[in-house]
């Protein structure tokens, strides 16, 4: 699906997640007049999330920032801030560690997630401005908008999308678009 070209002027403010009310873990990315299939986590959308509940927190939140594999894929185009992830590269997301809901890198003395994954869920991340300012420990960290896997499956609490869309959703967003995301569909 291909979405109008944006320019730096008219960037979508907005991207909405539509919960699927019969399939809580499957929803739609709304991305101006486009609807594309996304994946929420696997205990659906809560509005008091808590770590390691699988659950997508409600809410709106701003976009802070694009990672990618530069071993798998091309520089994405975004407006958003761009990093390349590194075999080091991780995220901490032990609530009791002053460095929770933080980039880190691994090894790491405390839980962290890999985002150097054998996988291709983290070829291309949004990183998703939950709880982190200020950030309060123990309601949820690594809150990304990632890929998709083939099995189509849901996510630990992230929204995910196929690699075609985030590329198209990624031109059209910048440092001032966010995301809301709905309990339920309206």
């Amino acid at each position: 699906m291909c979405f109008e070209k944006a320019s730096v002027t008219n960037l979508i403010d907005k991207l909405i997640v539509i919960p699927n009310a019969i399939d809580p873990q499957c929803g739609q990315l709304q991305i101006g007049d486009h609807l594309v299939p996304c994946m929420l986590g696997r205990s659906g959308v809560y509005e008091n999330k808590q770590e390691g509940d699988g659950a997508t927190p409600a809410g709106e939140f701003p976009l802070r920032r694009v990672l990618y594999r530069a071993d798998r894929i091309a520089a994405p185009k975004s407006t958003l801030a761009t990093t390349i992830i590194g075999e080091s590269d991780g995220w901490c997301d032990e609530p009791n560690d002053p460095c929770y809901n933080l980039a880190v890198k691994l090894p790491y003395s405390a839980s962290t997630e890999e985002m150097w994954r054998e996988d291709h869920r983290y070829d291309v991340v949004v990183v998703i401005g939950y709880n982190d300012h200020p950030v309060v420990p123990g309601v949820g960290s690594a809150i990304f908008m990632h890929l998709t896997e083939d099995d189509g499956g849901p996510t630990a609490g992230c929204i995910a999308v196929s690699l075609p869309d985030m590329l198209e959703i990624l031109k059209v967003i910048g440092p001032n678009s966010v995301v809301e995301i709905r309990v339920k569909a309206t």
